[in-house]
């Protein structure tokens, strides 16, 4: 039977138009505004906007096949001068800036208020049913942000949009207007996992600790942002250089920072897809797909990833010990002895065209296939 056959079949049944369509891809179509898909985003600085009145600015919407389906991800971009509309949501949201300076107000109805300044690089976590509100500190230049959060999970989860948009209930324990919530003070809650409101400017954040388990010389420092069940991750790895190849769940949107490369991204037993990358590009491997991180630029390549999973607040199972555990002993990361050979091949020639050295130490690595 054809779709047409189907949906003509439906009708004469009398099965409503909205069946079988979840509630968050109803409200997405209702926004009025883009809404991208496929593998990644090429840059974010330059997709597509238009006037989103529900926020009072321009926007479009990001639904990624890595994404799905507890995730989604929008950019928007405040006016000169201007401020978006109000709101609250019962989901959590973490926010990137992109472009531009401002300020954000947050408060709820119990008097807790507060209000924090931002830059381009500033990244921090709106708590969960506050109301807040956007304003662009520049009265000539556009702010642009994006934010990845869980308005997928929890409009499906509860399909009704009025409890999601006006649920009266105030998480004091998210939120009660704390002093420092929004300071940029944090503390370390175990290896490698810094806690903290508000970091200023990922781009220059120090806190990344060496990770060796992933390989090439990387770093990389683990966050939990306020008390949101999403978490992030900040990563770094050198020039001619590239990482393990690993796989977890959905969801982890991963925007470069700096560098410029290449991931592969590929669903076991296929043939891998490449996605190259620049400042301002981000990525979503969908789940279980294995993907791999290639620098072959000429500066170290940083990225940010904006995730379902917290540390702190874990709200889903996820086999985290495994992302670093071989998949000979039942894990989720391919060692460089265990890869295709072309893997290497390509990336040498890659940095062979650029005019980039490989990493002498990494290098060494692979003497194993000479």
């Amino acid at each position: 039977m054809t779709e047409g056959e189907m949906a003509e079949t439906m009708e004469l049944r009398g099965v409503p138009e909205d069946y079988n369509v979840p509630t968050y891809d109803r409200w997405a179509r209702a926004q009025g505004v883009p809404i991208l898909g496929g593998l990644a985003v090429r840059n974010l600085r330059e997709v597509p906007v238009t006037w989103w009145e529900a926020k009072e600015a321009y926007g479009c919407l990001i639904r990624l096949e890595g994404s799905k389906p507890f995730t989604d991800a929008y950019v928007l971009e405040i006016p000169p001068g201007e401020a978006t509309r109000p709101q609250r949501h019962l989901y959590d949201e973490l926010v990137f800036i992109l472009d531009g300076i401002g300020a954000t107000e947050v408060w709820n109805s119990l008097g807790a208020r507060q209000r924090f300044e931002w830059k381009a690089g500033s990244l921090f976590a709106i708590p969960l049913n506050v109301f807040y509100r956007y304003y662009n500190g520049s009265s000539r230049q556009p702010a642009r942000y994006v934010a990845v959060t869980l308005a997928p999970l929890m409009m499906n989860l509860f399909h009704n949009l009025d409890f999601i948009f006006n649920c009266p209930y105030e998480f004091t324990d998210r939120f009660a207007g704390e002093p420092e919530y929004f300071s940029g003070e944090g503390a370390w809650l175990a290896e490698r996992v810094w806690a903290c409101g508000f970091i200023s400017d990922v781009y220059r954040f120090d806190k990344l600790e060496v990770w060796r388990e992933r390989g090439a010389g990387g770093r990389n420092v683990l966050l939990e942002l306020g008390h949101s069940t999403m978490g992030a991750h900040i990563s770094e790895f050198p020039v001619g250089t590239y990482k393990k190849a690993h796989r977890h769940g959905p969801g982890s949107h991963v925007i470069i920072l700096s560098g410029e490369g290449y991931t592969l991204m590929w669903k076991e037993g296929q043939r891998p897809e490449r996605i190259d990358w620049q400042p301002g590009s981000m990525l979503v491997p969908p789940d279980r797909w294995f993907h791999q991180h290639f620098n072959v630029g000429r500066e170290p390549a940083r990225y940010l990833a904006l995730k379902a999973i917290s540390r702190r607040y874990r709200f889903m199972h996820d086999t985290e010990k495994a992302w670093e555990l071989s998949v000979k002993l039942g894990g989720d990361q391919i060692e460089y002895e265990d890869q295709e050979p072309s893997v290497h091949e390509m990336f040498v020639e890659e940095c062979r065209k650029r005019g980039v050295e490989l990493d002498p130490e990494f290098a060494r690595l692979f003497s194993f296939g000479t």
